[in-house]
Formats: structure tokens, C-alpha cells, sequence
């Protein structure tokens, strides 16, 4: 079988135990490479326990820049016996594995078309370390230094890497660089020279930064202005409230007095958390809570509470599988319909759906003035694909001067003046009424805060007509929000075409690359990649000039699709549903697969017709 060779472009996986220590040395493996200037993209397939269960780490390794997962494996890393029959097959002909073999594997373990690369890893930990816990974390350490020599990574860079971590701790890192060289020398001297993949230096990485949705969503929140924070641990959306309380120590606290200048409350539940968010909203503050699927369930009360009350509120949902307890540490685009219509009565949310931490920073900013611009609840929503990956991404834009945006707020000069002030009025035909903060004054601008039906001047009302002006008016802004939000992005095709493709969130990397993949073969596809929820017209008319649309997403409901359907009243089968829903990141082999096939099907039926016709 003739080997895959490869410069730069290529795809590793390791497969290892959970609670093995492994996945700080496979990061090592990934950032090493990027600091040779060749773009990676690594994705943790990690099981919900703390240790025992499998666990995969994939690497993208591709010049031209491809972040997705692209399908398929060239090297696998197979250090888990659990898993190895799924991993062997999951490798491309002419691919190779890469195992330890100290003890005998039986011959019908391996495949006649793959090429099998045997280091006893064991072996040479047992001989070096007395320390079962040192030959663990060794082991892994050990064939990151074999397969920087099998694939020409220079160890310097490794090294560095080392020196960053370990600093100030020269024993734990003089003991990482000795097992690092262990590995490298025995590959030096024992293993095949002649490996097909390689890294060779490049200059491809350029300006961009390697960072993580829920670190740069946090980062997003301090920058956008947010000063409280209420949140209960939920995987995958922990690090989030993690990382904000780590940027506000460094960014929220009074250089002179010491005096913290925000609030995070861990609190006892979902359903505490959205209360305290919601009541620091009311107060004025800028408030946000950041959750998954579960959590969503439980907020709904107070959701509701926050849109016909009308409070600013900022939800990051970092999704996961579901239903119910689901997937906790699998990826899905699965709570869209959740959060649309989150509530019980007549509910429609804001949503935004950034695709990579770059647009999680920006869009968290953005939420917390779109929540107080539309006093309203505004979702952000990512998945456990952007939020705990690290993704090479633009650098963040961070304005000193950037004033936020607090919407209609009336200040105590104006209502001394005498503005009139109905709490529940629009005055200027957006369906935005004005606010004012407690106590902003002594007699005026006060109002009753209301889950039930009012009147515009927030007396309780139950007169169907009063009933009627709020929810239409609620309506009306939900309308004007279609102007406020990010707007979709068009990739035309090269040539025109009557097929079209709608995209979303963590979808885009993969989708980038399946669109060139089809442009490629001669399949051409516009494609459209949606931001926010209102949808603006540009997404109908985009579905109006193309006779099939592709709705690619993750999840099994088509939601996306459905919501498209529901708001424009469009007929379903014209759009068709492109769905993964396995709890992997989609591919972009996926993608383009199920496109071409619906394609090619399309073009036959329209040649049998004409032939019928004919």
C-alpha cells in the first residue's frame, strides 16, 4: 500500500484514557507545530467522567489554513486498548498508526493497508522512572518527542513551550525535556526515517492568535461593560464564568482603594442565577449569565419575566448535546428553538451566533448594548465546539474610548423637566419604550416592574386592548432589532448558481472548507452565513433567488430550518436539511458528501425530465 506523504496538511488523532495526563502533552504536540508557523486546529473529544473512559485530541494540520474538521485520519496516535479496533478504522488507506508496543498485539489487530509504527513506550518508561505517576505522564511526553522526530518538528520549539510552563519550576522542567529527547532519540534511532508526513516551517499563522470561545467570550463581557455576573457549573460553559472573574481581577479592580468593581455569585442553582441577573439588570447594572441546554430549561420562568417586564439581560448558552443530561461534553447546535421562543405565551428572543472566539468576544460585547438598547433578553449562542477548543482567530479590536450603548434611559434632568414618561410607551414608532433606573427620581419616573399584563404607564391592566398595544409593540421592536444585529456574510459562487446553502456558528470553519471542495469538483454553491436571529430580508430574498437551499447545522430537529420556515412562512421543501448530529464537530467531508449527493440526484431528475419531455 503506497504511503500517504504529506507537507503541512494533515490529520493526527490520539486516543487515549481519560485522567491520563495526556491532553497537556497532545496540546504540546498541536502548539508546537504553530509555532513553526503552520495553522493547527485541535478539537478535545473528551467523556464525562473524570478519569477511565476514552478520550480523543484531533488535529487539523493544513498551511492553507483550513480550521474545521476536514474527516478522516492520516495518523493515529492509539494509546487506549479500549478503543482500538474504532480507531484502526477510522484511519485512511496508506495512513499510519502509531502505538506502543510493549506487549505483543495480535497481527489480525492490524489492517493490510495502513503502515504500523511500533515504539515499546512502556518499556522505556518502566526501565527510567521508579514512579508509577511519573511513567504515566512521561509515556505521553515521550511520544510527542518520537513523533516531533518522525514528523520533523524542531524541539526547540517544544522546549520553549516547556520553559513557558514550567518557570520557575527548573526541576519539572529539566525532567519534561529529558523525557521529551528520550523519545526523540529512540525514534532517531529505531523507527523509519522515511515518514510520509511531515512539518516544514511556513509563515502562515500571521497576526492571529490561539484562543478559546469561552476565554474570549469572558474577555468579550469585561470589554462590553458587564459588572455582574451569576452563574451555576455546567459543562461545558464553566470556564466562561471562570475566566471573567479572572479578567475582572485584573481589569474591575480600584488600583488605588482595592475595591472590587464587579459581582459574581456562584449561585445554587439556574434557576437563582437568571433571578439575580435579571434583578442587577433592573438596577441598571450590566448583568449576564452564561449556561447550557439544562440550564436553559430551568431559566424560562424568569425569561419570560425579563422579556414582558422588559429588563436588559445578557444569556450565553455554550450548547452541548441534549436532550435532557444528553451529551454533557459532546458539541451540538441543539437549544436554537429553545432559546427563539425560551417561555411559555407569545416569546421571541434575540439571538446571536458567533462562529469563532473572535465574533464570541465581539458578539458578547454586543449583546450587553443590545440588551439594553432593546431592553430585552439577548442570547449568545455558542457551542462546546467554539467555547473549550482553542481556535486561531483575528486578534480582538479593544477600544479604550468604545461608549456603550444604554439605550432610552431617562435621566433625572428630564424627568424634572417634565418629560412625560410612560414605562410601557413607544413614543417614536420602534417599540422601545424609556426607562429609568431606581431612584434616579426622588418622585418621578417610577413604575412598577410587572410579569403581568399593564398599561402603557405600567398600571396593571387586564383590558384586552392594553393587552393587545404591548405584544404588538413587543413585535414592533423585535422588528427593529433586525437592523441592530450582525449581518449575514454572502460567499458567492464562482459561476451562477440555482442551488444555495444557509450556515451558522461552529458550522463555518468545516463549511468553508466543503464550499471549496465543491468549487473544486465543478459543484457550485452560493452560501450564506447567518448572524443573528430576527433574521433580516436579505435571508428570504437569499432563499428566493435559488431553487434548493441547504440548511447545514448540527442537531437532529433541522431547528435553524424550522425557525426559517416558521418566520417567512417559506415552503420546507425548498430547503433541504443537511444534518450532523453525533456530538463530533461536523466535517467538512460531511458537508460536501450530502451536498454533491443532493447535487448530482437534482441533475439526473432534471435530465430524466427533459428526456421525458423530449
Amino acid at each position: 500500500m503506497k504511503p500517504i506523504t504529506a507537507t503541512n496538511d494533515f490529520v493526527v488523532k490520539f486516543a487515549n484514557v481519560n485522567g491520563s495526563g495526556s491532553a497537556s502533552a497532545n496540546e504540546l504536540f498541536a502548539k508546537s507545530i504553530l509555532r513553526m508557523g503552520v495553522p493547527v486546529s485541535p478539537r478535545n473529544i473528551f467523556p464525562s467522567n473524570i478519569q477511565g473512559l476514552p478520550t480523543w485530541y484531533e488535529v487539523r494540520v493544513t498551511e492553507r489554513g483550513w480550521l474545521g474538521r476536514r474527516g478522516g485520519i492520516d495518523l493515529m496516535v492509539a494509546m487506549n486498548p479500549q478503543t482500538w479496533d474504532a480507531d484502526v478504522r477510522e484511519i485512511e488507506p496508506g495512513g499510519y498508526l502509531f502505538y506502543d508496543s510493549t506487549r505483543p498485539v495480535p497481527a489480525s489487530k492490524f489492517r493490510d493497508d495502513i503502515h504500523v509504527i511500533g515504539m515499546p513506550l512502556t518499556a522505556i518508561c518502566n526501565r527510567t522512572y521508579a514512579d508509577a505517576r511519573q511513567r504515566q505522564l512521561f509515556k505521553n511526553i515521550m511520544y510527542v518527542g518520537a513523533l516531533s522526530a518522525l514528523l520533523g518538528i524542531d524541539p526547540a520549539e517544544i522546549e520553549k513551550l516547556f520553559a513557558e510552563q514550567y518557570k520557575g519550576k527548573e526541576k519539572l522542567l529539566d525532567s519534561n525535556v529529558k523525557a521529551l529527547h528520550l523519545g526523540r532519540d529512540y525514534a532517531k534511532e529505531h523507527l523509519p526515517g522515511d515518514f510520509g508526513l511531515r512539518v516544514k516551517r511556513a509563515n502562515a499563522v500571521g497576526e492571529r492568535i490561539f484562543v478559546d470561545g469561552n476565554t474570549a467570550a469572558a474577555l468579550g463581557c469585561v470589554y462590553g461593560g458587564a459588572t455582574v455576573c451569576a452563574w451555576y457549573p455546567i459543562t461545558p460553559s464553566s470556564s466562561l464564568a471562570e475566566g471573567f472573574q479572572k479578567y475582572c481581577m485584573k481589569f474591575r479592580v480600584d488600583p488605588e482603594t482595592q475595591e472590587n468593581k464587579f459581582a459574581i455569585v456562584q449561585a445554587e442553582d439556574e434557576i437563582a442565577s437568571i433571578g439575580m441577573v435579571v434583578g442587577a439588570g433592573w438596577n441598571g447594572a450590566r448583568a449576564f449569565t452564561t449556561t447550557s441546554g439544562p440550564g436553559i430549561s430551568l431559566m424560562n420562568e424568569f425569561i419570560g419575566l425579563a422579556y414582558f417586564a422588559e429588563i436588559p439581560v445578557t444569556i450565553i448558552d455554550v450548547q452541548r448535546g441534549g436532550p435532557s443530561t444528553g451529551m454533557p461534553t459532546r458539541t451540538q447546535q441543539s437549544d436554537v428553538l429553545a432559546c427563539a421562543y425560551a417561555s411559555h405565551g407569545d416569546t421571541k428572543h434575540v439571538l446571536l451566533f458567533p462562529e469563532d472566539p473572535h465574533e464570541c468576544f465581539d458578539f458578547s460585547a454586543q449583546a450587553l448594548d443590545l440588551a439594553d438598547r432593546l431592553q430585552t433578553p439577548i442570547f449568545v449562542l455558542t457551542d462546546l465546539d467554539i467555547g473549550m477548543n482553542q481556535r486561531l482567530c483575528a486578534p480582538f479590536e479593544w477600544d479604550d474610548a468604545r461608549a456603550y450603548d444604554r439605550g432610552k434611559v431617562m435621566t433625572t434632568e428630564e424627568l424634572e423637566a417634565g418629560k412625560y414618561f410612560g414605562r410601557y410607551k413607544d413614543v417614536d414608532g420602534d417599540g422601545i419604550p424609556w426607562r429609568t433606573y431606581p431612584a434616579t427620581h426622588p418622585k418621578r419616573g417610577s413604575f412598577f416592574t410587572r410579569g403581568t399584563s399593564k398599561n402603557p404607564e405600567a398600571r396593571y391592566s387586564e383590558r384586552g386592548d392594553d393587552y393587545l398595544y404591548n405584544m404588538q409593540r413587543l413585535l414592533k421592536k423585535f422588528d427593529t432589532a433586525k437592523s441592530l444585529l450582525p449581518q449575514p456574510i454572502l460567499h458567492a459562487a464562482k459561476q451562477k448558481s440555482k442551488f444555495g446553502a444557509i450556515y451558522y456558528g461552529s458550522t463555518s470553519p468545516a463549511m468553508d472548507e466543503a464550499m471549496a471542495a465543491l468549487e473544486a469538483d465543478g459543484l457550485h454553491v452560493d452560501a450564506l452565513r447567518v448572524r443573528g436571529f430576527p433574521f433580516p430580508d436579505s435571508v428570504v430574498d437569499f432563499i428566493a433567488a435559488h431553487d434548493k437551499v441547504f440548511v447545514v447545522e448540527q442537531n437532529r430537529d433541522a431547528q435553524l430550518r424550522s425557525l426559517i420556515v416558521n418566520e417567512f412562512g417559506i415552503a420546507p421543501a425548498q430547503l433541504v436539511p443537511v444534518l450532523h448530529y453525533d456530538g463530533t464537530p461536523i466535517t467538512a467531508r460531511f458537508i460536501a458528501g450530502a451536498i454533491s449527493e443532493h447535487m448530482q440526484a437534482a441533475k439526473v431528475v432534471s435530465i430524466d425530465s427533459k428526456a421525458a419531455h423530449s
